[in-house]
Order: C-alpha cells, then sequence, then structure tokens
C-alpha cells in the first residue's frame, strides 16, 4: 500500500505559544478599555494579595482579576453576590487558553440610574457635536505659560508642578478652585472662561495650555466634572485644554469635550511639555545630520565642478574655430566707417537742401502778405489823429459835465437827504418830525418835516434840456 504524500501549503505555521500571545494582542487592543456589569460569583482572596472571581449574568460568565496595587485602592469590599460594575481591560491567561478582564475599578451597580443620567447626559452632549475629533485643537510642542485648574492645596499641583520642573520648567499660572462640593461646577466654569478672557501681551500672561486636574475620588466626588456647564465651557475653550481628573480608571464627561485626556494629573504634566534633554539631543543630533549632509553635498558638488572643468579643457578646438569664421564674416559684411560717413553726408545734404527750399518758399509767401496788407492800409498824418482825439475827449467832458448833479443845483434845484443821509426822492417816504437836510448849490440846510404829504399837484411839462440829466 503506498504512503500518504505530504500535500504542500501556503499556510503559515505557529507554535502554540506564538498564537497565544496573537490572541493576548488582539484582546488587549481591541479591548483596551471596557465596562462591565454581572453578578460577583466565588470571589477568591489569594495569598499573594490579588482577587479572582467570576463575573456572571443570566447567560454567560467571565473570570475577573484584581491585582494587589489596585485591589488596595477599591473603596468596596467585593462578596459573593454582590451586583457590579467593573473597569479594565479585557486579556488572556495563555497557560489555560482563557481570557478574562483585568480590573481597575469596581463600583456598586446601586448607582446604575446616577450612571444612566451620565450616559443620557454624554449622548445628548454628543450629539450636539461637543465630542467630536474634528473640535480638538492640537497641543502646543512648547508651551510658554501653563494654566492649571485646581485646589491649590493637596497633592495634586505639587505633582504636576514637580512633573514640569523634571521634564521642562515652563511658567505656570495657577486658578484655584473648589475640585468637589456645590460651588466646584461654577468655580471650574468661571476659571476655564476667565483664562480664556485674558488679553494676549496683558499684565496677567495668557496661557497657552490649560490644565484641569484633581485626584480620585468616588462618583460623588467627581460629580462636578460631569456638570454641563463645565463640558461646555471646557469645549469652548480656545486654549487647548488638557483633562486630568481622577486616576486612571476614573472617566467625568470632561474627559470626552478636553482637547487631551491625562490619565493622572502627572501625566497631563507630561503630556504638556517635551522632556527637555531628549529635546536637547534631538536639536544636536539634527544638527550633526544637517552638518553631515552638506558635506556630503559640497563632496558631491565639488566632484561635478571637477568634471565639467575636465570636459571644457576636452573640448575639441573646431567648434570654437567655427565660431570665430561665422564671427569673421559678418563683420567682412559690415561698411567700413568711411563708408557710414559718405552715406550719412550724402542724407545730411539732401536734407539741408530741402530745408533751404522749404525756407525760401516760406519767406516768399510771408512777403507778398505783408505787401498786400501795406498797399490797403491808408496811414494818416499823427498830428490830424491827434486832434481829432483830443476833440473826442472835450466833447466828453462837456457831456460829464452836464450830467454833474452840482450843475443842476446851481439851476436851483436842492438834493434832500434823511438822516442816514440817503436821497429822498418821494414825498411818501418822508414822516412828520423826520430830520432832514437840504442841499443847495452854497450850502446845506438842517430841517425837520411837518405835517404831512399832500398828493402831488401836476406840473406842467417843460422842455428839459438834455444837458441838465435826470437828478431829482
Amino acid at each position: 500500500m503506498p504512503e500518504p504524500v505530504a500535500v504542500a501549503s501556503n499556510l503559515p505555521e505557529f507554535t502554540v505559544s506564538e498564537i497565544s500571545q496573537a490572541v493576548k494582542r488582539t484582546l488587549e487592543t481591541s479591548f483596551e478599555r471596557v465596562r462591565v456589569r454581572g453578578e460577583v460569583s466565588k470571589p477568591n482572596y489569594h495569598g499573594s494579595g490579588h482577587l479572582y472571581f467570576s463575573l456572571k449574568d443570566e447567560g454567560a460568565a467571565i473570570d475577573a482579576v484584581c491585582w494587589r496595587a489596585t485591589l488596595a485602592r477599591l473603596k468596596l469590599k467585593v462578596e459573593h453576590g454582590m451586583e457590579v460594575i467593573v473597569s479594565g481591560r479585557i486579556s488572556s491567561y495563555p497557560g489555560s487558553s482563557k481570557y478574562q478582564i483585568v480590573i481597575d475599578s469596581v463600583e456598586l451597580a446601586g448607582e446604575g440610574a446616577l450612571l444612566k443620567m451620565l450616559e443620557d447626559r454624554r449622548k445628548r452632549l454628543a450629539a450636539e457635536g461637543l465630542f467630536d475629533a474634528d473640535r480638538k485643537k492640537p497641543l502646543p510642542y512648547l508651551p510658554e505659560v501653563i494654566g492649571v485648574i485646581t485646589s491649590p492645596t493637596g497633592a495634586v499641583i505639587r505633582d504636576i508642578l514637580h512633573r514640569l520642573a523634571d521634564r521642562f520648567p515652563r511658567r505656570v499660572i495657577l486658578w484655584p478652585v473648589k475640585v468637589q462640593g456645590d460651588d466646584a461646577a461654577a468655580q471650574v466654569v468661571a476659571a476655564i472662561c476667565g483664562f480664556n478672557a485674558l488679553p494676549a501681551g496683558g499684565r496677567v500672561p495668557r496661557p497657552d495650555v490649560l490644565i484641569v486636574a484633581r485626584g480620585g475620588g468616588s462618583l460623588e466626588d467627581l460629580m462636578p466634572f460631569n456638570d454641563e456647564e463645565v463640558v461646555r465651557a471646557a469645549a469652548a475653550s480656545a486654549i487647548p485644554l488638557i483633562s486630568a481628573v481622577g486616576h486612571e480608571s476614573d472617566t467625568t464627561l470632561i474627559d470626552f469635550a478636553a482637547d487631551r485626556r491625562a490619565p493622572t494629573p502627572t501625566a497631563a504634566a507630561e503630556m504638556a511639555v517635551p522632556v527637555r534633554s531628549q529635546l536637547l539631543d534631538e536639536v544636536s543630533d539634527h544638527g550633526h545630520r544637517l552638518v553631515r549632509s552638506l558635506t556630503r553635498l559640497a563632496e558631491e558638488m565639488t566632484q561635478r565642478l571637477d568634471g565639467w572643468i575636465e570636459r571644457l579643457l576636452n573640448a575639441p578646438r573646431a567648434y570654437f574655430a567655427g565660431r570665430w569664421d561665422r564671427l569673421a564674416g559678418l563683420v567682412a559684411g559690415l561698411p567700413t566707417p568711411k563708408e557710414q560717413l559718405a552715406q550719412a553726408n550724402l542724407k545730411l545734404n539732401h536734407a539741408a537742401a530741402n530745408l533751404q527750399q522749404y525756407l525760401t518758399a516760406l519767406l516768399t509767401q510771408k512777403q507778398h502778405a505783408f505787401e498786400r496788407a501795406a498797399a490797403h492800409l491808408r496811414l494818416q498824418p499823427i498830428e490830424e489823429r491827434i486832434s481829432r482825439g483830443l476833440l473826442q475827449i472835450e466833447s466828453l467832458g462837456d457831456l460829464l459835465d452836464s450830467y454833474s448833479y452840482q450843475n443842476v443845483l446851481a439851476r436851483g434845484f436842492a438834493l434832500v437827504r434823511d438822516a442816514a443821509d440817503r436821497p429822498v426822492t418821494a414825498a411818501a417816504a418822508v414822516t412828520s418830525g423826520a430830520g432832514l437836510s437840504i442841499q443847495f448849490a452854497d450850502g446845506e440846510v438842517a430841517a425837520t418835516a411837518g405835517g404831512r404829504a399832500d398828493k402831488p399837484r401836476p406840473r406842467a411839462s417843460k422842455p428839459r434840456d438834455p444837458r441838465q440829466g435826470n437828478l431829482l
């Protein structure tokens, strides 16, 4: 009977350990952070200090483990039959090919109503777009001023200052607020808005980044950071904002609205600034790389220049000889300076002849015009013209003298003026008692008007001497 022939396969081959590690990575990557609600079953407080139990509901169960360090931070003792909500990450245990949840926090499911309210609020604010990724602002790489919103007492501000001093010392402005209690939310809102209202270049420098921080606590302790007004203020902040509320396992609504979420206040300080020593090393490394690049470039350019010089020195002489022949042909076709002067002289003589003809014709035309005008001009003796002018002047003087009102006064007429020295031309213009002045040929007489003006009597028309003018 023939032996079976092995069939070649293109499927990759794994060891059991490789498969287990791949499954572990997949679980931890896909379920890095989860919250699970269920009933505690068979809790086992191991001698090592770790806690093992199962979390189950009506249709399934999942193994859970809480490491000793985390167990020490829990605010309640996990007991059989207790309904809880745990937070953690999904992982696997390769030794038994089981997946499990590694617990970070445990809380009673009795807080479910409060959690439902927060979840409804989160969904409503998310629907408004307050948590959208495109609203997130990038953090400045190296801020000059960092604004911190937290309690002025306690370990939080000390941890932030200490971490900043270790990484990259920066100027810190603290806006002290309450981080729990009834007034905490309003104070946090006022701090965020206050920092944003600072003018650039003012007496108090405007921060380049904000950190809102507080230590861990119960759900009730962290409620100010779930307040809707706090969330809206964080989302509306023009200054990039880092949320660092509670421990890594704590989640508040301000975390969704912030531009970055830090698991701890110390981590927020690390997000805010780079490591100074690393930055100096990077700058130094970039400088060395730049120098090396420039050196290589210079070497390449030098080698290329040498090649061009060699090609230039080895260029065929015939190339330049052909260019000289062409240049000589062009020069031969050019007229000599003597020929150019002769051509210019001919053009100048021709232009001079044309100009002479034009001037001769113009002078002849003007002479004929002058002779025609002189023939029609009849000159008179100067003395005759002067005599006629004097007669005209004398006649005009007599006419002007006849128009003078003084001559009229000399014939017996009088000129009447009122108190304002204006001529009175009508009797109706004179009121009784008005002061008048009457001018005769030989002087003036003051008078006072009396009675009333009578209707003018018609006078017989009398021929008037044209020389008397129109006075009165």
